[in-house]
C-alpha cells in the first residue's frame, strides 16, 4: 500500500456470540493506530460478513469468536471471499481458539490467530506489515 493509504480493516463477529468487549478493544486499537475501522456487530452469518467487507472494500478482515464455532465459519467465509473476488482481503481471527485448531483454520485461508491476551500492539503491527 501507498505511504498515505488508510488501511481499512473490518472487525466481524460471526455466529452466535453475544460477547464483543474483546472486538471493540481492537477495533479502538486498530483505529487509534490511524486505521479505518468498520465493525459489524453481533451475530453476522458469514455471507453477511463477507458482503459487507466486499462492499465497503476493505484491506483486512479480522474475525472474533467465542462459541467454539471457528473450524465451521472460518473457512465457510474465507470460501466466499474467493468465490466472490474478496482473495487479496488479509483475513485474521482471534478469540477463543484451541492451538490443535490453528493449522487447519491457517490452511483455509486465515492468516493469522490472536488468542486471549494478545496485546492489541501485536495485532496492528501484524495488520500494518502484512496488507499489501
Amino acid at each position: 500500500m501507498g505511504k498515505d493509504t488508510i488501511v481499512r480493516v473490518m472487525v466481524a463477529k460471526p455466529g452466535l456470540d453475544g460477547h464483543d468487549r474483546g472486538a471493540k478493544v481492537i477495533a479502538r486499537a486498530l483505529r487509534d493506530a490511524g486505521m479505518e475501522v468498520i465493525y459489524t456487530g453481533l451475530r453476522q452469518t458469514p455471507e453477511q460478513i463477507v458482503t459487507a467487507a466486499l462492499q465497503e472494500d476493505v484491506d483486512a478482515l479480522l474475525l472474533s469468536i467465542l462459541s467454539g464455532a471457528h473450524n465451521h465459519l472460518f473457512p465457510r467465509i474465507t470460501q466466499l471471499l474467493r468465490e466472490k473476488g474478496g482473495e487479496n482481503i488479509l483475513v485474521m481471527g482471534g478469540g477463543v481458539i484451541p492451538q490443535d485448531d490453528i493449522p487447519g483454520l491457517k490452511q483455509a485461508g486465515i492468516r493469522e490467530v490472536f488468542g486471549p491476551g494478545t496485546s492489541t500492539e501485536v495485532i496492528v503491527n501484524f495488520v500494518k506489515e502484512n496488507v499489501t
